[in-house]
């Protein structure tokens, strides 16, 4: 017969629950920023991207609210061993997700100085890597919800497409700004946003690799294949 769960027990769970529902939410919003940003860059919509932009608040007040709870949780329950390094781990989740949060706002600035869709050949690249680096928060996440280390595996191989469409669209600006002065401007812009959703798939990396160590106790920072 197993020991009977306590108030207290209850309590602490119902804690854990809130951060995983906290943390799952966070990556919600900032997938939702990123996809908005996306359109707003694809369309040549400014609308949509003063929308992105001033949806970076709510991202802003979750992380304060995850931090609040990571900290109320590691003072009221001093938690040990695999609890402890998930809820540290939290922590700085919550900072990679403001981070990403952040990149999309960047690329919604970038629209309103742009003020014009790009040619459809660069839209479609760039809403691919888009859905490319949300796959990757959001399998990321859930593995980290689920403590689920092979689904994070699945997200560090997707980094490196993204990583040579970012190659192959700056390599594209760059020439084409070398062809035509007036393109300069734009070719500057579009070469920016391109970097920003690289970025974000970095940080859908770092999120995956927190998971395993969340699991498994190792650090797969900077490792070749995890």
């Amino acid at each position: 017969m197993g020991v009977p769960r306590t108030h207290t027990d209850r309590e602490y769970e119902a804690e854990l629950r809130e951060l995983k529902d906290k943390l799952l939410k966070m990556a919600g919003l900032v997938e939702d920023m990123i996809t908005s940003a996306t359109q707003a860059l694809v369309r040549g919509d400014t609308d949509l991207a003063r929308r992105t932009i001033q949806a970076d608040a709510q991202v802003n007040a979750l992380e304060v609210e995850t931090d609040e709870l990571c900290l109320l949780v590691l003072a009221r329950r001093q938690p040990v061993a695999s609890d402890l390094r998930m809820i540290t781990l939290a922590m700085k989740m919550v900072t990679d997700l403001e981070r990403i949060g952040d990149l999309a706002v960047n690329i919604g600035e970038r629209v309103l100085a742009l003020g014009a869709a790009p040619s459809p050949s660069v839209a479609e690249r760039i809403t691919r890597m888009s859905e490319v680096g949300q796959r990757m928060i959001r399998d990321a996440i859930d593995a980290f919800v689920a403590s689920d280390v092979s689904k994070a595996r699945t997200v560090f191989s997707r980094d490196q497409y993204v990583d040579d469409a970012y190659r192959e669209l700056a390599s594209e600006m760059q020439q084409e700004m070398m062809r035509d002065r007036d393109f300069v401007n734009r070719g500057i812009h579009l070469q920016a946003c391109s970097k920003f959703l690289e970025r974000i798939a970095d940080h859908g990396t770092n999120l995956a690799e927190m998971v395993i160590f969340q699991v498994e106790g190792k650090d797969v920072r900077h490792k070749p294949g995890r």
